[in-house]
């Protein structure tokens, strides 16, 4: 979430649908309503991407591309100290490759998902998550190179082209807009065009990769030891699947069994005995120290059922029992069992244009004109109007905030006096935020500290900030396995605000 509509100049194109919920696998996608740029900061443009390590070949729809996944990921992440490592990894993978005439270019995403991709170019891209989760340079150059091999193997252009296939399905059928339900699903998976590789490339690229960190130096086994990490991680995901695409991680396009781990160890085995390649963890540590965790709160973040935006300036609470998600889109907020969710996001409308007018100007079907009601909440004009589908009942407000208009879009299976009370609630929670809050909502931040004598798993735990089960994350963090204890003056990661 980021600047306003007025500074975007993007706004409602053409008539919409409002498609109702779509329950797809574990996850709710309420589709079809919405300025699609949203919230999104000038992060994009206002830093700068990781510098290549070699210039990699720029087309017009590569750029395109890039450009995109810089909007869905949250722009890039700009670290100097950070990118110097990453690139000179990058040269030496490279140089050991089987085709060292290949050029890449790699940009770190400011993005907390654990997540890593290449596209046909030689564009490489880690999210700062990924950089979090690794432990040394070995471990990151087991993601890197593997990212390579796709590329080298044209993985990456047949998933392209499959890409390409899947895109133009979700056209014609968000075009045709007869199926609610469909246009749901060709959207959500739109939305996740970048997975996923067959297990037969996966496996391919797992043995190429370890074969380029191998020639290159680096220890091979960082590949197993990654890929358990990662394994962990999303351990501690599980029972809380995320809406948003920028969340999806690595093992989502890139699935990892216990015997993806013991093929990256045999391929490993060719090449060297555990604990012979060099790791170079202390560099690393410096590398990543201080590097932001997490959300990034300038693009708004969630905690708990709260949704807080210190660069916009206001904030609002969802009912009891949802679950909300900051996607790229639009906040979404889901109740426990599916039977209702809600949207929350920004979109252009004229200053002279009355709320009641927007509500009821087409945009949306099914608009019950005679609901329409003008209001003011917490002292912003407002307006709300109910509308139908065959499955869904809906309540929209619109709310007027300084130049920008935000909407609320609450969908239920059967309106209730809760779930009319739900929405009431909710949007009367939205007001401003105080300076207090503000100068608050500090980003969590990676702090590599030395362990001290009397230290453990336990007492460093507690010194985490703002993460759920933190001795677990704690161990996951630090590639700790569930009974391993710390070492004296070992440098170990915590999360600090």
């Amino acid at each position: 979430m980021a600047g306003s509509a007025e500074q975007r100049g993007t706004g409602i194109g053409r008539r919409l649908l409002v498609a109702p919920v779509v329950l797809v696998g574990a996850m709710l996608v309420l589709a079809g309503c919405g300025d699609v740029n949203r919230f999104q900061t000038a992060a994009p443009h206002s830093v700068k991407p990781a510098k290549p390590a070699r210039a990699a070949v720029q087309t017009p729809a590569a750029e395109h591309e890039h450009e995109r996944i810089l909007a869905s990921y949250g722009g890039a992440y700009d670290d100097p100290r950070l990118e110097a490592l990453i690139n000179k990894t990058v040269e030496r993978l490279v140089a050991a490759s089987e085709r060292p005439d290949l050029t890449y270019k790699v940009t770190i995403l400011n993005s907390g998902a654990v997540n890593a991709f290449a596209l046909p170019t030689g564009q490489l891209y880690v999210t700062r998550g990924l950089v979090a989760l690794a432990n040394d340079t070995s471990e990151l150059s087991s993601v890197l190179s593997h990212e390579m091999a796709h590329v080298l193997a044209k993985h990456a252009a047949i998933r392209e082209d499959q890409a390409r296939q899947a895109a133009l399905v979700s056209h014609v059928v968000t075009e045709m807009g007869t199926d609610p339900d469909l246009t749901a699903l060709a959207l959500a998976k739109s939305k996740l065009t970048l997975a996923s590789f067959s297990r037969a490339q996966e496996f391919e690229a797992d043995g190429i990769g370890v074969g380029i960190s191998a020639r290159a130096h680096f220890d091979p086994y960082g590949a197993a030891r990654f890929l358990a990490a990662m394994e962990r991680n999303a351990a501690l995901k599980a029972g809380k699947p995320s809406l948003d695409p920028r969340s999806q991680d690595f093992l989502s396009s890139h699935p990892a069994t216990p015997e993806r781990v013991e093929n990256a160890k045999a391929n490993a085995r060719q090449y060297s005995a555990p604990a012979q390649g060099e790791r170079d963890g202390e560099t690393y540590l410096d590398a990543i120290d201080n590097i932001v965790y997490g959300e990034d709160p300038s693009e708004g973040f969630v905690r708990g059922r709260r949704f807080l935006h210190p660069k916009l300036g206001f904030t609002f609470q969802a009912p009891e029992g949802f679950s909300l998600d900051n996607t790229a889109q639009a906040v979404i907020g889901v109740r426990e069992g599916g039977s209702q969710a809600m949207r929350f996001d920004v979109v252009r409308v004229p200053a002279e244009q009355k709320l009641t007018e927007y509500l009821n100007s087409g945009w949306m079907e099914n608009v019950d004109k005679g609901s329409t009601e003008e209001l003011t909440i917490n002292g912003f004009p407002a307006a709300s109007a109910v509308a139908s589908g065959e499955q869904w009942q809906f309540r929209v407000y619109a709310l007027r905030f300084g130049s920008d208009v935000y909407r609320f879009i609450f969908a239920t299976r059967h309106k209730t006096t809760e779930s009319e009370r739900n929405a009431r609630e909710t949007v009367a929670s939205f007001r401003r935020l105080t300076l207090d809050e503000i100068q608050a909502a500090r980003p969590l931040r990676i702090k590599v500290i030395t362990v001290q004598p009397g230290d453990t798993v336990e007492s460093l735990s507690h010194r985490m900030a703002g993460v759920d089960h933190p001795a677990e994350r704690f161990r996951v963090l630090n590639g700790l396995d569930p009974h391993a204890q710390v070492k004296v003056r070992s440098r170990v990661k915590i999360v600090v605000d």
